[in-house]
């Protein structure tokens, strides 16, 4: 159920692959037990269109939503293994930005199709 979002200037698809950090990223979520891998989501959306202070500089953001539940310190862990990721593979990118959020539980809906045999 976690939802990993990614946005990015898509400059950063220069000198950074995407796959790998993706990895990367969904890899750190899943330390500490609080998220399970098979429940994670992990997506990336490019732009090509947004406004910083200068022109030269680049972003990434991530948004992680999460089922209400965890502690403020378990998402602030959370917050601190996404950022340390960031900040090693990302050197040179001016803004690198991570919003955990509380889903409602109540109000969130879902509808999974049963996965195929891998024979």
């Amino acid at each position: 159920m976690p939802h990993l979002v990614i946005e990015y200037a898509r400059v950063i698809e220069q000198t950074t692959p995407l796959r790998p950090l993706m990895q990367q990223l969904f890899e750190a979520a899943c330390q500490g037990g609080i998220i399970q891998p098979q429940d994670i989501k992990v997506r990336a959306m490019p732009y090509d269109h947004f406004l910083l202070r200068r022109d030269d500089e680049t972003f990434l953001h991530i948004t992680l939503s999460l089922l209400e539940g965890r502690t403020d310190q378990q998402k602030e862990q959370l917050a601190i293994n996404l950022r340390q990721v960031l900040a090693e593979q990302l050197p040179d990118v001016a803004s690198l930005s991570i919003d955990i959020r509380d889903m409602n539980a109540t109000a969130y809906k879902k509808r999974l199709l049963p996965l195929a045999d891998a024979d």
